[in-house]
């Protein structure tokens, strides 16, 4: 199971089920995939096919969202 967050400018913001504990979020779309850790602090994790403009991007959505991710984390995986 992997519920989709929000989808914004062509992105899918996700969740796998407890993949790792670390809270983390994935990104897709035509262009791509991406993995950006949520804590400490937002950072790339894994980046495949995305440019460093569309990275620049994502990650300023993901702070935009930051607090609608790591609520869904929380509903998401609790305890």
């Amino acid at each position: 199971m992997s519920p989709t967050v929000f989808k914004e400018n062509g992105y899918r913001f996700f969740f796998f089920s407890r993949e790792e504990p670390r809270m983390h979020v994935h990104i897709v779309s035509g262009d791509g995939e991406a993995k950006f850790w949520l804590e400490p602090e937002i950072e790339l994790a894994r980046n495949y096919q995305y440019s460093r403009k569309q990275l620049k991007e994502i990650e300023s959505l993901l702070e935009a969202h930051y607090n609608e991710l790591i609520s869904a984390w929380q509903q998401h995986f609790p305890g």
